[in-house]
Order: C-alpha cells, then structure tokens, then sequence
C-alpha cells in the first residue's frame, strides 16, 4: 500500500518536505515501537499517558521507517497527519481487513477471561500448518495489539486469528469493528479486571459482543463456546450464528473425556461429539488427542481450536498430529524449565486472576506429584471490592492441593498467606517479603534438586521476571 492511499483511508492530509512525491512511498509494514521499525515501515505515533510517540519518530527512521502516521508533521519524513491517530489505525487497519476478507481471509476472534493467549498460540500453529496464518505475538489483543496484528496480513494470509481482551464495556465491540470475525470463540467468563468493570455480569455482557458480531448461520458465521461456563452458555441466545459447544459437559457437541496427565503434567483426553467442517458435520468416536501444553486446563483451550480448525477445513487427521507438537509460543504461559540444578520452574506469571491462579496451583500440584512444590505468588490486580477474599481464597487452594511451600511476594498478597494458614500449611513454610529482590535472595538459598516451583502473578507485579533470574542463575535458558 502507498502513502497517498493511506492518506485516502484515514481522511489525513499528507505533509512532505522532500523531493520525492511522497504519496508514491511504499508502506510494507506498520509499527507502533520505534525500536521494532524496519525499512519501508509506517511509523504510527500514537500519544499516551506519560510519552508522545512523535518525539521517537527520529528513532524510528533510523530503523527504517520511511513515514509517520502522527496528528502533527515530523521533520523530515513524510507525515499522514490526522485528528485522532488511534481512529484513523484502527480505520488503517479495517481496510487492510476488508481487502483480505474479499481474497478470502477468514478471520478469527477469541474472548475469555483466562486462556486467550494459550489458545491463540494452539490455534495458530494448527492452522499455520495448514495455510499462511497471521496470529498475534505475545498478547497483542487491546486496540493496538489488534490494529498491529491485522496490519500483518498480506494477499497470501488465509488465516488470522485475532486474540480481543477489554478492560471495558464495549472494548471487544470496538475491536471487531477493526477485524470482524466470522468465527468467534469465548472461553470463560471470570474475575479478570472486575475492579474496572464493576461486576462479573459487565464482564460476561463485553465477552459477548465478540459473538453478537458474527454473521449469521447462513452466511458461515460460527460461535464456539465453552459448555462448561454457565455464562458463556447463555451466550447462544445472543448470536446469530450457528453456536457449537465445547468441554467436559456431556451436552457439549464436541467434548473431551478420559482426560489424563503424562509424568510431565500434559494433558491427553479422548474425543467425541461434532466436529464441524465445511462440508457438513463430521461426528467423531474415541480419537485420543495428546497436548503438547502443560496443565488439565488447556483441555478446554484445546476443544475451541480443535473445533475451529475442523471448521476451516483442516482435517482431523492433521488436527491430531499438530497438537501433539505444538507448544506455548508466548513468554510466560505455563513455561516449564528443567533447570541444571534438578528444579522444575514453572514461569506462569505474565497475567493472574482467580481462575487461572486456581489453574496454575492445579497445575503445580500435577507437576509435583511425589517432590517438594513451592508456589511463589504474587498480587493479583484489577480485582476492586473482591481482592481481599479473592486473595485468601488462592492461599486456602494452595494449602488443600498440598502445596509444600508458600512465598507470597509484594505489600498486595498477605491474604493469600492468610489464607495457605488456615488451610494448614505450617506457619514456617509461608512467608510474605516485600519484593523481588528478597523473594530471589530467599529462593537462592531455598531451592534444592527435586524442588517443583511455580512463580504466578499480574504482570505488574513483576514475578516473571524473578522466574527469569532464577532460570538463569541457575544455568537455565530463557526464550528470546
């Protein structure tokens, strides 16, 4: 796409102080960091909280940028001016979009208050193994990880696979009016960022606006939903779209049973119900699936990609093969080291709630079986009136699976020490230290060969990064 076409979409004026026309210039990319510009890239400067993009656009052209898409001109590049830059992105964005639906791009939504990235990563290996697939990196799902991500999209992109996550009434609305699915997939409904919505009722009315966007039955619109969440259930009624479940419920259409751990805390179930295809439903008898993600809990993630990728033509056969090897892609979801030291870290700690706390400890639990688990945890954000007991409730959970250990890190987490107390965890193997630095001191000296230790936060708590210093301190590797 050239800049004066850019310009066109977004109702900017174009600004150039060099010879070259500068409409002509060709845009192969689009960036909003300027550290991750690459040459011929479009520049979107976008202004926050505490930085204004422009002042980094210099940055930017180093790297390669070739042009800006800003509210005022930059010296020395072209520049798209516009009113508002995350309007006229996301309108960048919807065009991109809309050229590639009619090439025959489908696109995918997933929702949930837990487990969208996880899915994400799962479904975008199946299907990139069975088409050009554009998926998000790392959790690229607000209204600038979405617009970034469809922007990846080129002519020979079959599938994109768009992760929506909101902080608000009417987010995931907003973000498929910028990728608007014709496959959507709501996982759960849960306590993620309920200080901000107010109640899990507004949270469960802003997941099911992803599948109040889909097209209709008759025009291939497919809701895919967890039956094993009584409020992402009551969805069906809010869609016009055929509706297929999914879980551990025998009235799910397509269901796991059988569900087992290998020694390495992989989930394996058996298959049966609906599969859909496009040629018609397929109904599937016994077919034994092995994951290559750890934890029961992707069981669920499984069954909605499972579904989708049936639903998109990808044959079962392949469905099957590819779970088995695919693996987490993004940093910090249920990443598993085997450290030289002979402890089992468990860096699960970019994001918490009460349900993937709950999740992770079932996990460590699982993983732990016959050795010593340790359970790091830290403060769990967003959580308005409910922290206090939502807190209590992960240290009473931890106490009953028999987690050996409880470190709970940061000024937020002395109820969830409270709580591993009354479940009877001995009071000298629960500990509260106010940070990273004496939480790292404590587990230096604590961690021994044999040790399961799982390190589970909010991202702002920073734990995955004290997962990060003890992997390498301790002679493993970590993920680039």
């Amino acid at each position: 796409m050239r800049l004066g076409r850019i310009a066109e979409i977004t109702g900017g004026t174009l600004y150039s102080d060099g010879a070259q026309p500068a409409a002509g210039i060709p845009v192969t990319g689009v960036v909003t960091d300027s550290r991750k510009a690459e040459q011929g890239s479009l520049y979107v400067a976008r202004v926050g909280e505490h930085a204004d993009g422009h002042d980094f656009a210099a940055a930017a052209a180093a790297n390669g940028a070739l042009s800006v898409l800003g509210s005022r001109p930059v010296d020395g590049m072209p520049t798209v001016v516009v009113e508002d830059v995350q309007a006229a992105f996301a309108a960048l964005a919807r065009a991109v979009a809309d050229a590639a639906v009619l090439g025959g791009l489908q696109i995918v939504g997933i929702t949930g208050s837990s487990g969208k990235t996880s899915t994400k990563d799962l479904l975008g290996q199946l299907l990139g193994s069975f088409g050009p697939t554009v998926a998000p990196e790392g959790s690229y799902n607000s209204e600038v990880g979405v617009p970034l991500t469809v922007c990846r999209v080129d002519t020979s992109t079959r599938f994109l696979v768009a992760e929506m996550g909101a902080a608000g009434v009417g987010h995931i609305h907003y973000l498929t009016s910028i990728a608007p699915p014709r496959i959507g997939i709501v996982l759960n409904v849960g306590s993620a960022h309920v200080g901000e919505f107010g109640s899990v009722e507004a949270i469960a009315r802003t997941k099911a606006e992803l599948v109040q966007a889909l097209p209709s039955a008759e025009r291939g619109g497919l809701a895919v939903l967890n039956a094993d969440d009584a409020r992402v259930l009551a969805m069906r009624e809010q869609t016009a779209a055929r509706v297929l479940t999914v879980g551990l419920s025998d009235t799910a259409d397509l269901r796991a049973t059988e569900v087992q751990l290998d020694d390495n805390g992989r989930a394996g179930f058996t298959l049966t119900g609906v599969l859909p295809t496009p040629g018609g439903d397929r109904e599937i008898g016994g077919v034994r699936i092995a994951l290559g993600f750890h934890g029961a809990h992707q069981v669920g993630n499984a069954l909605a990609a499972i579904a989708t990728a049936g639903a998109l033509g990808m044959s079962l056969r392949g469905i099957v093969n590819e779970l088995r090897t695919a693996t987490p892609i993004s940093r910090w979801r249920m990443e598993v080291h085997e450290l030289p030291t002979g402890v089992l870290l468990i860096n699960d700690a970019y994001n918490a709630n009460p349900e993937s706390m709950a999740a992770a400890l079932r996990a460590l639990a699982q993983l732990g079986r016959g050795r010593r688990t340790i359970a790091v945890l830290g403060e769990m954000r967003e959580l308005g009136d409910s922290s206090a007991d939502a807190h209590r409730a992960v240290g009473t959970l931890a106490g009953e699976l028999g987690v050996r250990r409880l470190l709970a890190v940061g000024p937020g987490t002395a109820g969830i020490a409270e709580g591993a107390l009354s479940a009877g965890v001995p009071a000298d193997e629960v500990q509260q230290v106010p940070g990273i630095d004496e939480a790292h001191d404590l587990l230096r000296q604590l961690l021994t060969a044999g040790d399961v230790v799982l390190f589970k936060s909010s991202r702002d708590s920073g734990l995955r990064y004290l997962g990060d210093r003890i992997t390498t301190a301790s002679g493993g590797e970590i993920p680039t």
